[in-house]
C-alpha cells in the first residue's frame, strides 16, 4: 500500500470529485482513477461508488478514510522526526560532568539547550574525568564536561570554560591575612584532587609548584574538590583549586589569587573523534557558542 495512493484516495473522498481532487494534488484524472482502482484491488473492497455525475463513499470507504488520514499523519510525523534527527534536534543525549562544573556551567547550559531543543531527552550524570573518558570510549556516554588538561587519540576535546586557580588556606593559617605566592607554600602540607581521578589536572597543579622551585608535599588526595575544601577548612593542609569551586564555600576558608601567568583551570567538552551523530555535533556546537556568549 503506497502513501501516494492513500493521499489520492483522501483527496477524492474529501472533494467527492475526481476532477477537483486531480486538480488539488496536481495529477491527471486518468492517473488518479488508476491509483484508486489499484488501491481497491489491493484491499479487495470498493471504497467509492462513482458514476459520470457523482462520487460517494461506501461504508468501507468511510471507515478506511479515517484510517488513511491517521496513516498519512503518522507518516508525516515520522518523516519530520527523521528530518529533525538529521538536524540534531531530537533523540537522547547521555552527558556527564565533573562536579566542579555543576554550579557555574551545567545548569545554564542545560536549561538553554532544552529550551532550544525540547525534543531532546538529556540524561545527566556526575562523573570524574577518568570515568568519563572510559564511558566515552565504550560508548555508554555521548559527551562529557571534563577538567583539562586531557589528551586522547580517540577523543576530540574542546575547551569551553576557563578560570584562574586560587590558593585555599585554613582561616587560622598564619598567612591568612597576608599576600601569598605559590613559592611561599613549599613547607606546607597539600590536599590534592587526586591524580587517579584527573591526572592532567593533578599534573598541572604540581607543575605550577615546581615552576617556583619545589614539589608540593601531598598528605592527602581526594576524588572531590569540595572534599578538598572541607579538609582545608579542618586544618589538614592547603590546596590549589579552580576559583569557582571555592567561591561557593569561601566562608569556610581563606582564598588567595594565583596569577594567571602560573596557569588557568579549564573545562572542556569531550566526544569521540569518530562520532557520527548529528545530535552530539549539535550539542557540541551549542555548548561552544553558549560559552562564547558567557565569556
Amino acid at each position: 500500500m503506497e502513501l501516494k495512493h492513500l493521499a489520492s484516495f483522501v483527496a477524492v473522498a474529501e472533494q467527492l470529485s475526481f476532477v477537483r481532487a486531480a486538480r488539488q494534488i496536481h495529477l491527471s484524472q486518468p492517473a488518479l482513477s488508476g491509483q484508486i482502482q489499484r488501491l481497491e484491488e489491493e484491499l479487495g473492497v470498493m471504497l467509492l461508488e462513482r458514476n459520470r455525475r457523482s462520487v460517494k463513499l461506501t461504508d468501507a470507504g468511510r471507515v478506511f478514510l479515517a484510517e488513511a488520514r491517521l496513516m498519512l499523519k503518522a507518516a508525516e510525523q515520522a518523516a519530520e522526526r527523521a528530518r529533525s534527527a538529521a538536524r540534531g534536534e531530537v533523540g537522547r543525549l547521555r552527558i556527564a560532568f565533573v562536579s566542579s562544573a555543576a554550579l557555574e556551567i551545567v545548569p545554564e547550559l542545560v536549561l538553554a539547550f532544552r529550551k532550544r531543543h525540547p525534543g531532546v531527552r538529556l540524561e545527566l550524570t556526575n562523573r570524574r574525568t577518568v570515568s568519563q573518558v572510559k564511558a566515552l570510549l565504550n560508548e555508554t556516554l555521548d559527551a562529557g564536561l571534563v577538567r583539562l588538561p586531557l589528551e586522547h587519540p580517540r577523543l576530540i576535546v574542546q575547551p569551553i570554560h576557563r578560570e584562574p586557580f586560587v590558593i585555599v588556606l585554613p582561616r587560622d593559617h598564619p598567612r591568612a591575612r597576608r599576600k601569598v605566592r605559590l613559592g611561599d607554600l613549599r613547607e606546607e602540607s597539600f590536599i590534592a584532587y587526586g591524580r587517579r581521578w584527573a591526572p592532567g589536572f593533578y599534573d598541572a597543579v604540581i607543575g605550577m609548584c615546581r615552576a617556583t622551585g619545589y614539589s608540593p608535599r601531598i598528605v592527602q588526595e581526594t576524588g572531590e574538590m569540595y572534599t578538598a575544601i572541607a579538609l582545608v577548612a579542618a586544618g589538614a593542609g592547603v590546596a590549589v583549586l579552580p576559583r569557582s569551586v571555592v567561591l561557593a564555600q569561601a566562608a569556610r576558608v581563606v582564598v588567595k589569587p594565583v596569577p594567571e601567568t602560573a596557569g588557568v583551570s579549564e573545562i572542556a567538552i569531550a566526544i569521540r573523534a569518530k562520532e557520527p551523530s548529528e545530535l552530539v555535533a549539535s550539542f557540541v556546537s551549542f555548548a561552544i557558542a553558549f560559552a562564547r556568549k558567557k565569556s
